[in-house]
């Protein structure tokens, strides 16, 4: 049974609001459901294994940083993700049911217009569909090219994907994954017609050139209210890049359907923000601001809302700063609580999946900054938690990361959880 150990830090404020710390350790996952009781946390604000339980790729160069094809306008979205009002200070969060299991590493989901959700995975290159209502799984495809290095610990492979705003004319996926040398995103056509398992198409690569390295190989894609496609990526374990604006790596980036620098973009490439170590998780309020999770290094990792030609601070800094011409986090935890990844918006508060710190956080907004103090729910109950998506005003699906090679799995590792919020 997993156990939690808490110590209280002394009191720090970034934006005005202090919390407690906490450590957290735990063996695999059981598989409980209900409601857990919230704690206030020490957060300062400012080869494919067998498949899941339902039912001849290119050899890569090491590229220099680029962007191919032609540039398009912004695409206008046709079923945004579900957002809410300002949130409160308390909230709960209830397993309603497990959809799915057995699935090696789930990392990305997306929306299609339809309501049901793609699903990546990231070992095995493979991409799903769930149908949330019926908890029914079904093998779209394997995207060719992509490598992992899950055998030593390693974060690369099929990672996030996106969902193109006019699916329903063109039927283009988006995917972030690892080659040999580099990490690339790529436009895969899909075609629901043909047998499943068979349905993607030839990938058209969009980017290349975005540093890789077994660590911090970011990942997150999502298509923003602009129209715009926005891709995270981390500094490969060569934190200089992360300064350097004339690299992909440590950044968040914005382009167009074309892998082109979108209009308005703050340096004229595809850079929108820079200073970051490894951002796995982008989300936007009702307000249509940017958040971001960012993995620290020893001490700190960060809840930031990014702004365009901003600098994060990474390697100079980490954490909450007062270095000129530094953006500092709107909230910060410890890694033992933490070392987030994906996030979501509903109910007025940004919901982040922790992977060391086992637990779902809930940060409540305010405007630009936090409503009241972060609390933390099912922590250790489900193991590392990788994914969580928005599918209804109340309604989120949070994947677990059991099979990622940092613990032993459980049975049914991994899942993909409805989880209703408030």
């Amino acid at each position: 049974m997993p156990h939690t150990t808490r110590t209280a830090l002394a009191a720090a404020t970034v934006l005005g609001l202090v919390g407690l710390s906490t450590t957290a350790c735990s063996s695999g996952p059981p598989a409980p459901t209900g409601t857990t009781a919230a704690t206030t946390r020490a957060v300062t604000t400012s080869a494919p294994p067998s498949s899941p339980t339902t039912s001849s790729a290119p050899s890569p160069t090491t590229p220099t940083p680029s962007s191919t094809t032609t540039s398009s306008g912004p695409a206008t979205p046709t079923s945004p993700a579900p957002t809410s009002r300002a949130g409160r200070a308390t909230g709960s969060a209830t397993v309603v049911r497990t959809l799915a299991t057995g699935i090696d590493v789930p990392w990305g989901l997306a929306r299609l217009p339809d309501g049901t959700v793609l699903v990546s995975a990231r070992d095995s290159f493979r991409i799903y569909r769930l149908d949330v209502a019926a908890s029914h799984l079904t093998r779209v495809g394997t995207v060719p090219g992509v490598v992992s290095n899950v055998a030593q610990q390693g974060e690369a492979g099929l990672l996030g994907i996106a969902v193109s705003p006019t699916f329903a004319h063109d039927r283009l996926v988006y995917a972030y994954y690892s080659t040999a040398g580099d990490n690339r995103i790529a436009a895969i056509p899909w075609d629901p017609t043909a047998p499943a398992g068979r349905q993607l198409g030839t990938p058209r690569v969009l980017v290349t050139g975005i540093p890789h390295n077994v660590h911090h190989n970011g990942g997150r894609l999502a298509f923003g209210p602009d129209g715009y496609l926005y891709a995270t990526t981390g500094e490969a374990q060569q934190p200089a890049v992360a300064q350097d604006k004339g690299s992909l790596g440590g950044k968040i980036l914005r382009m167009t359907t074309a892998g082109r620098p979108a209009p308005g973009n703050p340096f004229g490439t595809l850079v929108w923000s820079y200073g970051h170590r490894n951002v796995q998780g982008i989300a936007w309020d009702a307000a249509g601001r940017l958040w971001a999770s960012e993995f620290g290094d020893h001490s700190e990792d960060e809840l930031n809302l990014i702004r365009p030609g901003r600098n994060y601070g990474w390697p100079q800094t980490e954490g909450r700063t007062s270095r000129a011409g530094v953006t500092g986090p709107v909230a910060q935890w410890g890694p033992p609580e933490d070392s987030p990844s994906g996030i979501a918006i509903a109910q007025g508060s940004v919901w982040m999946a922790a992977l060391r710190g086992q637990r779902l956080w809930r940060i409540p907004l305010d405007g630009t900054g936090t409503a009241a103090a972060p609390r933390d729910f099912l922590v250790g109950r489900y193991g590392r938690l990788r994914g969580v998506l928005t599918v209804g005003p109340d309604t989120l699906l949070v994947t677990t990361s059991n099979r990622d090679g940092r613990q032993s799995p459980g049975a049914g590792d991994d899942r993909i959880l409805l989880v209703r919020v408030t």
